[in-house]
């Protein structure tokens, strides 16, 4: 057996408090001290309480909550904690970086070191605050591996497939959208259809569902928490992943496939 321990934040960040939020973060993590976690996640853009959205951004308030991974005191105490913790963690937060806003996953493992970041390729309307990412990379941990999508990436079947397909046995979802019951079973259907696990970290709600598809923890509260959960990473299987016909398969690589996706045609009413 490969036994991960994951713990699954869920607690409502508050827009723009940046302090306020890592408090947060860390009195939650601090207080799973003795359940000994290999792996904490948290919601998307926890930090700055998912700022881009709001209706009184500014682009210099922005910049004031987002976070160079160099020169951030909030980065630095990530990595601390990760150290004093010696687990491993995938912290959502706004990052900046070359005159551009990302939003970002930041991968740091017992050590403290920093091992890579994600930052969301897919944006909807409410993320054109934020550049896109362009990789969908997996990270080698001590644990196992791991690959990262953020919230609306999860809308995309390519996305959770393809990191499968570069190795990845547990999938960690920080998210701040949608947290109903249907996303649920959309969640359920990516870890079947993908055979690995996927540990879903919202503010309202946090779950993970298995290989065969079945939601196997959940906490759902009005207050801060952490779901702690082990799972066994030697039932990530290879039945369905192995049984594809990738010849079959060539039109997914292109933009404009068929005429049908490209607009409706024009409806000829009857007089």
């Amino acid at each position: 057996m490969r036994n991960v321990r994951v713990g699954c934040l869920t607690a409502m960040c508050r827009k723009w408090d940046v302090e306020g939020n890592w408090q947060l973060f860390e009195q939650a993590v601090r207080g799973c001290k003795s359940d000994q976690v290999d792996v904490f996640v948290s919601p998307e853009c926890f930090l700055d309480g998912y700022a881009a959205t709001e209706d009184d951004w500014t682009l210099q308030r922005f910049a004031e909550v987002a976070q160079e991974v160099g020169d951030s005191i909030y980065i630095d105490r990530l990595r601390q904690l990760a150290l004093e913790m010696c687990a491993n963690m995938v912290f959502g937060f706004t990052e900046k970086s070359e005159g551009r806003f990302y939003n970002c996953a930041l991968i740091v493992e017992r050590s403290g070191s920093i091992i890579g970041r994600y930052n969301k390729t897919h944006l909807h309307a409410h993320d054109k605050r934020f550049a896109a990412g362009d990789d969908l990379p997996v990270f080698e941990l001590d644990c196992g591996v791991i690959g990262v999508v953020i919230c609306s990436d999860r809308c995309w079947p390519e996305t959770v497939r393809s990191l499968r397909l570069k190795g990845a046995e547990i999938l960690m979802m920080p998210a701040y959208g949608s947290w109903h019951l249907d996303n649920e079973w959309w969640m359920r259907t990516r870890s079947f259809e993908n055979e690995l696990f996927l540990c879903f970290s919202h503010p309202s709600v946090a779950f993970i569902t298995d290989p065969e598809g079945k939601l196997v923890a959940k906490l759902q509260s009005n207050r801060p928490g952490i779901l702690v959960h082990d799972v066994d990473l030697d039932e990530a299987g290879i039945f369905r992943v192995s049984g594809r016909r990738p010849d079959l398969y060539g039109i997914l690589t292109d933009p404009n496939p068929v005429p049908a996706l490209r607009g409706p045609k024009p409806h000829n009413k009857r007089d």
